[in-house]
C-alpha cells in the first residue's frame, strides 16, 4: 500500500490543476470522490486485514450528523471544529462498537457491523423530532475562519484536498508502522501473530478505531458537499457503496481507493445520464468484470501496465 513518490506527484499535480481547466460540475464531482476516497480507505484497512465490513456507514453517519446537530443546534458551520469533531465522534464510536468487533472474523464481523450500522439507521429514522425522520437536517454553506465555504466551490475542493491528503499520510503512516505491517499478516496466519507477542485483538481494534476517524471526517465533508443529512447516510447501501469502490479501485494501493472513488463517480454520473432506469446495471456489469478478470481492481491493472512498459524499456535498453 506504500504510494511510490513519482506517482503521487503526479496525481496529486492533476488533482491541483485540473479543477482549474474543467466546468464547476466536475469540481462538484471531484469533491464528493475525495470524501468518499477518505470512507474508503477505512474499508480498505479491514481488506487487507482479510476482513470486510457492510457497517462503515456507521462513522460516516457519525460524521455528518455531528455536522446537522452542531448546525441544527448551535449554527457551528465552521469547518475547522467540525472537521476535528466528526473525527473524534467517529473514534468514539468506533471505540465503543470495536469492543465488541474485535473479538470477531469473517462473516460475523462484516454482519455485525452491518447490524450496528442498521440500529443507528432505525435510530435516525424514527427520533423524527430530534433527527427530522426522512426529511433530515439542512446544513447550509460551511465556513472557513469564518468566510463562507460554498460545496461545488475551489476554496471548498482545495480544502477537501487539503484534508484528504493529510489522511494519506496518516494512513500511510499507520501501514508502514509495526502495526499495519500486523494487520497484514492477519489475512495469512493469527496464530503466528499471538505467538510473535501481539494481540491480534489489539490490532483489529486499534484498525477499528482509525477506520471509524477516517468515516467521520468523511461524514463531514459529505454533510457539507451536499448539504443535507438523512437517515440513509447510516443505509447498508451506503456501507455497500464504499465496499464497491474498495474493490473497483483495489485496496493494495492508497491510491487505489482513489481512483476507484473518482471512477465510481464519473461512471454513476454517465450512466444515470445515458441509462436513467438501468445505471445500477452498469455498475453491477463493471464490478463482475473486475471480479472476473482483474481481482486486485484499477491498481492492479495500473501496476501490470506499469510492469509491462518497464520491462519493455528494460528490453530496448539492453538490446
Amino acid at each position: 500500500m506504500r504510494p511510490n513518490l513519482r506517482v503521487l506527484s503526479i496525481v496529486s499535480a492533476l488533482l491541483i490543476l485540473v479543477p482549474l481547466v474543467v466546468p464547476s460540475w466536475v469540481v462538484f464531482i471531484l469533491t464528493k470522490a475525495l470524501f468518499i476516497f477518505i470512507a474508503v480507505l477505512g474499508v480498505a484497512l479491514f481488506l487487507r486485514g482479510g476482513q470486510i465490513t457492510f457497517g462503515h456507514a456507521l462513522f460516516f453517519a457519525t460524521g455528518t450528523y455531528t455536522v446537522g446537530f452542531s448546525v441544527k443546534w448551535f449554527e457551528l458551520r465552521e469547518t475547522l471544529v467540525l472537521v476535528p469533531m466528526g473525527a473524534l465522534t467517529g473514534l468514539i464510536m468506533a471505540a465503543l462498537v470495536g469492543l465488541i468487533m474485535a473479538r470477531y472474523r469473517g462473516v460475523f464481523f462484516a454482519m455485525l457491523n452491518l447490524a450496528f450500522s442498521m440500529i443507528l439507521y432505525a435510530i435516525l429514522l424514527k427520533l423524527y423530532w430530534v433527527t427530522g425522520g426522512t426529511d433530515g437536517i439542512s446544513v447550509g454553506t460551511a465556513t472557513f475562519l469564518g468566510l463562507p465555504l460554498p460545496a461545488g466551490t475551489y476554496p471548498f475542493y482545495y480544502f477537501t484536498l487539503v484534508i484528504a491528503g493529510l489522511i494519506t499520510y496518516v494512513v500511510y503512516r499507520f501501514l508502514a508502522s509495526p502495526l499495519g505491517y500486523f494487520l497484514r499478516a492477519i489475512a495469512d496466519n493469527e496464530i503466528r501473530i499471538e505467538y510473535s507477542g501481539e494481540s491480534v485483538r489489539r490490532v483489529i481494534y486499534l484498525t477499528y478505531i482509525l477506520a471509524g476517524g477516517l468515516g467521520g471526517v468523511s461524514g463531514v465533508l459529505a454533510a457539507f458537499t451536499v448539504g443535507h443529512v438523512v437517515p440513509e447516510d447510516a443505509f447498508w447501501i451506503q456501507s455497500a457503496q464504499f465496499v464497491f469502490i474498495a474493490l473497483l479501485g483495489g485496496f493494495e494501493g492508497i491510491l487505489g481507493s482513489l481512483m476507484g472513488a473518482v471512477a465510481f463517480e464519473f461512471i454513476q454520473t454517465y450512466s444515470s445520464k445515458y441509462f436513467p432506469y438501468a445505471w445500477q446495471l452498469t455498475l453491477g456489469g463493471i464490478m463482475l468484470l473486475v471480479i472476473l478478470f482483474r481481482p486486485g481492481g484499477l491498481w492492479a491493472i495500473y501496476e501490470s501496465l506499469v510492469s509491462r512498459f518497464s520491462s519493455k524499456a528494460e528490453g530496448s535498453t539492453h538490446g
